[in-house]
């Protein structure tokens, strides 16, 4: 895989320095949950379903627990009723609570735990573990029969309503040029390589809970609220994650069974789900289906903007996402109609995964507009140019900052699009045909509330305290970067502690919101620590800067500096008394509730951002594609892709980039690999598995550039930043569909991009 070199820092970008906890990663010294040692441990092993509706007639565990190194088996008979059963939202997953009684509600369901001296010994029993069914025929997808359709209205707080402007079936009847088509994307799953795991340990009455999780104070109540106790003596921690992007966003009811067991027990329990059972105990990507009809006239201008969605969840839960209110705000359409329902199935449900709304949405929009382009006979660019817009269509908002054509310009420099021959199949080498596609990506900018401790010693060394979660996109680093940068210390004095309720709150990782809200919390830390050695310096009665203006001091390299005069700052804070100065802070965005931090300590977060406000907000990408067909076999390759995006202030230029980077190789694999296979006879998931479950490698991936377009934007949030690591992945598949249609001719409209589609 050749990835081109990182660049430069540009203006309003920070250092490209290394991960505060590269060294720990690399070497194997990063404790994750189910690495951290636990005195006198258990191992329990869940017993999931076999039918995808109805109820356990009778469970006979009677050769499992007779098998040697077997502890117990909890049933229905030790849990129901000694559980609250857990409300769907916020820090729940769902609210369908295995072992409460004896109802199926998806295959997969968890009807037994079983608890051994080891894992071999849990595993082997809970194999001899036998279940008759009383069952019923499910209703597995769209189609399905049985499944029930509803209006998505209030289901997320990403669709508070349908978006809609104008008079859409005036403007469509009237343009000149129209395309009405339909799209759809598959079911996909989480495939972290760190397996989803739950330690719980007691001490008397105080719970302890390690766990990889995107949320630990909104998991710390939640679980407290299932066992009936103060969540005051729960305490979560989870000091690395190995892969998250959502499916470690929401709590499973696992956690609060295996916290149960603990405590039945008397000793500590770990439980780490096999890879084929997280498929159906854990969240995912649920299928979707669009209906896109779009009019334009002959000068390329859109006058007529649909889009409806369906999205498939459980019989009990309303999960939908809702990108309707992303796709309807792209463009300066003349005029807007969105619908999105629900359809309720017998299936587990749904969550989030990488860029929620916006990959299946964008998906089919950005696919619609490389048609719409080609029915014009317009270059795809230009016609996205002609439609671009600094004003959203739906409340005439201007945007905070868009620099949409800016990463097309570049980008499509960089990939060399001038080069590209419009008509389709005219680009061969050889047998292989040649195929260039280009798409948007978007994705809103959010913020929350965040508190941050700080503490800086005499020695410069800094300590940053935040539970926030290091899941891999580099928080702890950007964190840390921060707070050197405002102290002026080395970023190799700087220590950050992240991932445990006994930190300062945090809100959840999710919605790219971690850099904004962490990286506000850290900068009113560090400001309330520089104002009190400035006020020293500057009224000491002695000292060097004795009168001089705070406003023009600032630190660096150990000392409180006035232009060339400067004060050692071991003097400024022994005339304060300390040899630590500690600063904590609570941050609150604009418009977002006085309280918010508050509501953190309670599980809440509450985002502020996208088209909230008076401005929308919205960082943006260009995603350029070249693929090559065998024309023989229809062997699909994808030699290059460039990216190029604008977020806002860029914390740390190497994060970044590997994550917008990441993004796209996940686009790919969205195009062309990822698919749960649903037998729709019983609504059951056939590839459980990474080898029946396609994802990309590196032989798939050649040439990659990330581009990183300067842009400044004083509106988002203190940190100037946007966030961008659910950006990267937004555009890559209608990116890589737009370029097998320049390549074949074939339009393909639904996910996965395969051979078979293509032989046909």
């Amino acid at each position: 895989m050749d990835i081109a070199a990182a660049p430069k820092p540009k203006e309003n970008m920070g250092e490209p320095l290394a991960r505060i906890d590269g060294r720990l990663k690399v070497t194997g010294a990063a404790r994750y949950p189910a690495d951290i040692d636990v005195a006198n441990l258990a191992y329990a092993v869940l017993v999931p379903s076999s039918i995808a509706k109805g109820e356990v007639a009778r469970l006979d565990t009677g050769e499992a627990r007779a098998m040697p190194g077997v502890i117990d088996i909890l049933t229905v008979n030790d849990v129901s009723g000694k559980l609250d059963k857990p409300k769907f939202g916020n820090a729940n997953a769902t609210s369908i609570a295995p072992l409460q009684d004896h109802k199926i509600w998806h295959d997969g369901q968890v009807i037994a735990v079983v608890i051994g001296e080891n894992f071999e010994a849990a595993q082997e029993a809970a194999m001899r573990v036998r279940a008759d069914y009383r069952d019923e025929r499910p209703s597995a997808t769209f189609d399905s029969e049985g499944v029930e359709e509803a209006d998505a209205i209030g289901a997320t707080r990403w669709l508070k309503q349908h978006p809609k402007a104008g008079d859409f079936d005036g403007a469509f009847a009237a343009a000149p040029v129209k395309i009405d088509q339909t799209y759809s994307t598959p079911t996909q799953h989480h495939n972290p390589i760190e397996l989803f795991s739950t330690t719980a340990v007691w001490r008397d009455d105080e719970l302890t809970i390690y766990e990889p999780s995107q949320n630990v104070f909104g998991w710390k109540v939640a679980v407290a609220a299932q066992l009936k106790m103060d969540p005051e003596k729960v305490r979560m921690v989870s000091p690395f994650i190995g892969g998250a992007f959502g499916s470690k966003g929401p709590m499973t009811p696992r956690t609060a069974i295996v916290a149960l067991a603990a405590r039945k027990l008397g000793r500590a329990v770990r439980c780490v789900v096999e890879r084929e059972k997280a498929y159906s105990i854990q969240t995912y990507r649920a299928e979707t289906r669009h209906h896109i009809r779009m009019g334009a006239d002959r000068d390329g201008k859109i006058t007529a903007f649909s889009h409806q969605g369906k999205e498939i969840t459980s019989r009990p839960d309303p999960y939908v996402v809702g990108g309707t209110s992303a796709t309807a705000r792209m463009y300066g359409y003349g005029s807007v109609l969105t619908q999105v329902s629900m359809v309720r199935a017998d299936r587990n449900t749904p969550g989030y995964m990488r860029s929620p709304p916006e990959t299946p949405y964008v998906y089919a929009l950005e696919n619609a507009m490389d048609e719409m382009a080609v029915a014009l006979g317009m270059d795809p660019v230009e016609f996205r140019r002609i439609n671009d817009t600094m004003t959203e269509p739906i409340e005439g908002k201007p945007f905070s900052s868009r620099s949409l054509m800016k990463c097309y310009d570049q980008a499509a420099e960089a990939f060399g699009w001038s080069r590209r021959n419009p008509q389709v199949g005219s680009m061969t080498d050889g047998d292989w045909l040649i195929g260039m596609g280009c798409a948007t990506a978007i994705y809103p900018t959010n913020v929350a509330p965040c508190a941050a401790r700080v503490r800086l010693s005499s020695n410069g060394h800094v300590t940053v305290q935040v539970a926030s979660h290091e899941i891999g996109t580099g928080i702890r680093t950007v964190a840390g970067q921060i707070a050197a940068e405002r102290l002026g210390v080395g970023f190799d004095a700087v220590e950050v502690e992240t991932g445990d309720t006994a930190l300062p709150p945090a809100p959840v990782s999710g919605g790219s919101n971690s850099t904004a809200s962490v990286g506000s919390a850290v900068i009113k830390a560090c400001e309330g620590i520089r104002d009190k050695l400035f006020y020293s310096a500057s009224t000491a009665n002695d000292g060097p800067l004795t009168g001089k203006d705070m406003a023009n001091f600032e630190l660096r390299d150990g000392k409180v500096m006035a232009g060339d005069t400067a004060e050692k700052l071991t003097d400024t804070m022994n005339r304060l008394g300390a040899g630590v100065i500690e600063e904590y802070a609570e941050f609150v965005p604009k418009g977002g509730s006085p309280d918010g931090v508050a509501k953190l300590y309670k599980g809440q977060t509450e985002f502020q951002g996208g088209d909230d406000g008076d401005k929308v907000k919205y960082a943006f990408g260009a995603e350029f594609v070249e693929i090559r067909i065998n024309r023989l076999t229809r062997e699909i390759r994808v030699p290059r892709l460039v990216g190029a995006f604008a977020a806002g202030r860029i914390a740390n230029t190497r994060t970044a980039r590997s994550q917008l980077m990441g993004g796209m190789i996940w686009g790919v694999g969205c195009a062309l690999h990822e698919a749960t296979d649903i037998d729709r006879r019983v609504a059951r998931y056939v590839n459980r598995d990474l080898q029946d479950y396609l994802v990309p490698v590196n032989a798939d991936i050649r040439e990659l550039e990330v581009i990183l377009v300067p842009e400044i934007d004083h509106d988002v949030n203190p940190a100037g930043v946007k966030g961008l690591g659910e950006l990267g992945n937004v555009g890559t598949p209608a990116a890589v569909a737009s370029a097998v249609y320049h390549a074949t001719g074939k339009r393909i409209r639904d996910l996965p991009i395969r051979i078979d589609q293509l032989i046909a």
